[in-house]
């Protein structure tokens, strides 16, 4: 083989997935906005379907002896999410949190681990819903655009600053400046939706996000695998995409539940 088709040939593998992750991030997008410009019953099974697949690649990350056990996590994620349109606000946190002690039962080790992890995603994609619900369009994308300012931020400024890095036993990419960069970031996008508190808070969600990136590097670090699955073609799994702003997410639901959306932390909602 001639250097020129060796030359091609690895170009070739390095571009081989453009098209499916072009075509792929297209179809996410299309469907994430109906679901998220819809709302109500719409967007709740959208949610409920990703949360089902993101235990199930979670499930298949961690040690069990039961092959169909992933499979089996993943649909009762589905029937309790779906059961929420159904049953009294009481019965809300037992049935969201059921999946994720059902499931470490399955488990031959790691179970703590398993808990801890499942028990997150599960509250970040019922805080998500919950959002879109009472809060409206505006906060869900709020949130989003906090996520994603914080990671081109990061990486823009990671790349071209560099330096020490931030947590490099976890995630040897990611540097101080890169994390400094997405917290600057949020709070400009907090500013623009908000005022200063909200920009405040959008720091705490950045943060968030980053650490749900790392903590999701772990995960996968212990169990020996580069994605999380391969259901989105040329991105890998759900984890890998939304592991950010699950945690995002989480950190919503926690900053909600602590100050209360209706205070002055949360400017939009005195707008």
């Amino acid at each position: 083989m001639s250097a020129r088709d060796k030359a091609s040939e690895t170009t070739r593998g390095k571009w081989g997935d453009l098209q499916a992750r072009i075509l792929s991030a297209l179809v996410m997008l299309a469907v994430g906005l109906f679901g998220l410009w819809r709302g109500g019953e719409i967007f709740h099974v959208l949610v409920s379907f990703v949360c089902a697949g993101m235990i199930w690649e979670l499930t298949r990350m961690m040690p069990s002896n039961r092959p169909s056990w992933p499979l089996q996590m993943g649909l009762l994620v589905i029937l309790a999410f779906i059961s929420l349109l159904f049953v009294p606000a009481a019965f809300f946190m037992p049935i969201v949190l059921a999946p994720a002690l059902v499931g470490a039962s399955g488990l031959s080790k790691d179970r703590i681990r398993f808990i801890a992890y499942a028990v997150g995603l599960l509250l970040a994609c019922f805080g998500l819903i919950a959002l879109r619900e009472f809060r409206g369009l505006e906060w869900v994308l709020w949130l989003i655009f906090v996520v994603v300012a914080t990671d081109v931020a990061g990486y823009f400024a990671g790349k071209v600053i560099g330096g020490p890095k931030f947590w490099p036993s976890l995630s040897p990419k990611k540097t101080w400046a890169g994390t400094s960069a997405g917290w600057v970031a949020a709070f400009v996008v907090g500013l623009a939706f908000g005022n200063l508190w909200l920009g405040l808070a959008s720091m705490a969600v950045s943060f968030a996000s980053q650490l749900g990136d790392i903590s999701e590097s772990a995960i996968k670090r212990r169990a020996g695998v580069k994605d999380s699955s391969n259901l989105i073609p040329g991105h890998g799994g759900l984890l890998d995409r939304f592991d950010g702003l699950m945690a995002a997410a989480l950190m919503v639901l926690i900053l909600m539940s602590s100050f209360g959306a209706s205070s002055e932390f949360f400017g939009m909602a005195a707008q």
